[in-house]
């Protein structure tokens, strides 16, 4: 149990993790000279890693909340059969 718990827990923190390079990438802007269209849509040239890095991030999380629960549920079957 102890384990599993070590597990849950490096999950979450893998996924704070992500979440907080995901913001500094989607927030990263290049700072450019013109006001062009094109240099608008190219000052976030990082922010498809930081979406890429919420959707790890929130797959790490279900995991482990997946985890915990069927934890949790084993617990509570094994304390009613004192």
């Amino acid at each position: 149990n102890d384990s599993k718990f070590k597990g849950e827990m490096c999950l979450l923190l893998a996924a704070i993790t992500l979440f907080a390079v995901s913001a500094f990438f989607y927030s990263y802007q290049q700072v450019s000279d013109g006001a062009t269209l094109n240099a608008v849509l190219g000052s976030y040239p990082y922010r498809a890693y930081g979406i890429m890095f919420v959707g790890f991030g929130s797959v790490l999380t279900l995991a482990a909340s997946i985890s915990y629960s069927k934890r949790s549920k084993n617990l509570e079957h094994k304390s009613y059969r004192v």
